[in-house]
């Protein structure tokens, strides 16, 4: 629709995104188009105060432009993110289309229809938030402006009713929304194909379930929910936004996922497909190596699906490949949670795997984890003149161990306070979690 630029809002001091057309460049069937779908805009969202939604602070016709001044969003759409490749954890997809669904249901009380949801316009924050723009075509219920064209909107995301010339309603966000959820979950849109294809497909095939189209049947519980949102006919459709909000919930909580905090943060992948290289380029140890070695196979196998819903199918070559290298679970895990992209996923899952809070190396472990390999000069045992451990040793080390190992920090240090136990053992405990020398090292100087 025109240029959009990052300003300044001269009289307040604040950054703004000015969105802009020249009026003089655009033919004269067109000018009157234009003109009136940026007062829809101005019209829809600026009538709408939501956390979800961008607001409209002014709209405005000077010279040969139209403008609209609009808040200014750090962030990125999620279209770069999809062109990005960058894959989403259930948490991640389910707290996304929750915040889109509250933010449709705000604008549908209040007689307002986006009608063009896709993922460029659909912008997610930094901190994790996510804000819809773009209502250059909104149906506004007490206006008429809206009725230019006959079909408006983009292919893939536009509703079989819209196509037909149908009566439509609100219902129309509700199927662009599944079309979004279904990209997220699957990592391909439901209809491909030119213009044309896209249409027919829309309004007479159905797409295969999103756990077909992404091979992953661990999505299973999200294929009912999509279908229904992608349903032909609005009738069949969920018949608010809350209600599609209340089913995706229903389905992850049957999946026992619980990332779905609004705090969740979208942060870039480029690292995955290294991953996956690597833990493919030797074959995975076999069952029978793995249980001569004294690992529990269920184990195991809790873990490699713990895992797999932020790593995919190569879950299971990453737990088997690092179970060869150690027989601790609690080293394993957090082995292959260094893996995860993206310090929030790590540490949710951590703390889902059930064994961060309870494995500890044992109180009696009085070795440094240091050795004569690692160039350093501290010596391979702690010194005989051991003394009692006290809180501030505690405090002193938790908050030191925090730099190293994140958020999971803490607990290791609770778990390693154990009545009786030496400062030096205290140490010898946490150092033990950190995987290489180097870091053990600087753990160990910065307690000196």
């Amino acid at each position: 629709m025109g240029i959009l630029y990052r300003s300044v809002d001269p009289h307040i001091k604040r950054p703004v995104a000015l969105k802009t057309i020249r009026r003089d460049l655009l033919e004269q069937a067109q000018t009157e188009n234009f003109s009136a779908r940026f007062r829809i805009e101005a019209q829809a969202a600026g009538g709408l105060a939501h956390p979800g939604i961008v607001s409209v602070y002014e709209y405005g016709e000077e010279d040969a432009y139209a403008y609209i001044a609009m808040e200014y969003i750090e962030g990125r759409s999620l279209r770069e993110c999809f062109e990005q490749k960058m894959p989403f954890s259930i948490g991640q997809v389910v707290s996304i289309l929750s915040q889109l669904l509250e933010a449709l249901q705000y604008a549908h009380d209040r007689g307002v229809w986006h009608r063009d949801i896709k993922p460029a316009n659909i912008l997610v924050m930094t901190d994790g938030r996510v804000k819809v723009t773009d209502f250059g075509i909104a149906r506004i219920e007490s206006s008429m402006l809206t009725q230019i064209g006959a079909i408006m909107g983009t292919p893939g995301f536009i509703a079989p009713e819209m196509y037909l010339g149908d009566t439509f309603d609100s219902r129309v966000d509700l199927f662009a929304a599944g079309v979004v959820l279904y990209q997220l979950l699957a990592g391909t849109p439901p209809f491909l194909g030119t213009a044309e294809k896209v249409m027919f497909k829309v309004c007479y095939e159905t797409p295969v379930p999103p756990s077909v189209a992404g091979r992953l049947p661990s999505l299973q519980a999200f294929d009912s929910v999509v279908m229904r949102a992608l349903a032909r006919k609005p009738d069949d459709r969920f018949t608010s936004a809350t209600q599609f909000r209340a089913a995706l919930l229903e389905a992850q909580a049957h999946i026992g996922n619980s990332g779905s905090s609004d705090e969740t943060i979208i942060q870039p992948r480029p690292e995955t497909a290294a991953v996956a290289r690597e833990a493919t380029s030797r074959p995975p140890p076999s069952t029978n190596t793995l249980v001569e070695s004294g690992w529990d196979m269920d184990e195991l196998t809790r873990l490699e699906k713990r895992l797999a819903r932020y790593m995919g199918p190569i879950a299971k070559v990453m737990v088997r490949r690092g179970a060869k290298e150690t027989t601790d679970i609690f080293v394993l895990a957090q082995q292959v949670a260094s893996k995860i992209p993206g310090t929030a996923e790590r540490e949710e899952f951590l703390k889902g795997t059930g064994v961060v809070a309870s494995r500890t190396p044992p109180a009696s472990y009085t070795k440094s984890p240091l050795d004569t390999k690692s160039g350093g000069t501290h010596p391979t045992t702690f010194p005989a003149a051991q003394r009692p451990l006290s809180q501030e040793d505690v405090a002193r080390a938790s908050q030191l161990l925090v730099t190293f190992m994140g958020p999971i920090a803490p607990l290791l240090a609770k778990r390693a306070a154990k009545p009786g136990i030496t400062r030096e053992q205290f140490i010898a405990a946490l150092a033990a979690h950190l995987r290489d020398d180097a870091t053990r090292a600087r753990f160990l100087d910065a307690l000196r």
